[in-house]
């Protein structure tokens, strides 16, 4: 019997012995994998390091793209208004903030369409295409994005920005900076879109007020107002077309 186990135990170690040498041959025989290196090194080429500066840029640009399209588009004015009506009609979460965000984000680029194909034709395309260097492109690209902005700003902002940043009355609007420019673009649209969200109330705010005064004469006092006036609201927002009225009006306020 102890024999038996010896022979056992011997045979057990050459097979694990085997299958180590197996295992190490496959593993020599098995294809190489590439190295991959990331890091900076010196170079004597201008070129390398010019696009590694534009990468770079185009990196931070990503990034900031969304407050790009927050702070100079329409997409302000949107948002605030369509979140005004849904706090008028008093639904709560419904449209839930999904919905108005995309909404509002789809309006702003029906809105900004005619300012987006400027950019492409006058700076986009002639880049690509290597008629113009980077530095116009950037010029002409900002241009129609600028007029945009002037359009929808108040001089009482632009006045408050300039003195905030102690610059002198400029002769024109091209000597405005573009950092100036974006703040009070941003001012103004917070004010408009307030403007357009007290005018929203009214009607709705009436309607409270009716119901409220209503229900106190006849003692029910337990129930809530905002419970009888819902469904009264939603029907005068239903009769007027509340949302081809409300749509159609923002889109034409920027036009």
């Amino acid at each position: 019997m102890k024999t038996d186990k010896k022979i056992t135990l011997l045979i057990s170690v050459i097979m694990g012995m085997g299958l180590l040498l197996c295992a190490s041959n496959a593993m020599a025989q098995a294809p190489s994998l590439p190295n991959l290196t990331i890091g900076l090194g010196e170079t004597n080429n201008p070129e390398q390091v010019s696009t590694l500066l534009q990468i770079l840029l185009l990196l931070t640009v990503l990034t900031l793209a969304p407050a790009i399209v927050v702070m100079m588009t329409s997409f302000t004015r949107l948002a605030i208004v369509l979140s005004l009506v849904r706090t008028a009609l008093g639904t709560q979460q419904m449209p839930p903030n999904q919905i108005i965000i995309g909404l509002a984000l789809l309006l702003t680029f029906f809105i900004m369409t005619p300012v987006f194909n400027q950019i492409n034709v006058e700076a986009l395309k002639p880049y690509l295409a290597e008629e113009i260097s980077q530095e116009d492109a950037m010029e002409k690209a900002v241009k129609p994005i600028r007029a945009f902005m002037l359009k929808q700003t108040r001089k009482k902002d632009l006045a408050l920005f300039m003195d905030i940043a102690k610059l002198e009355k400029p002769a024109n609007y091209d000597e405005i900076p573009t950092i100036v420019l974006i703040s009070s673009f941003v001012v103004s649209e917070l004010k408009t879109a307030f403007q357009i969200g007290f005018v929203i109330y009214i009607p709705f705010l009436v309607i409270d007020m009716v119901v409220a005064s209503v229900l106190l004469s006849m003692g029910m006092m337990m129930l809530p107002p905002f419970m009888v006036s819902l469904p009264f609201k939603l029907m005068l927002f239903v009769l007027i077309d509340g949302w081809n009225i409300l749509v159609g009006s923002m889109v034409k306020s920027f036009l």
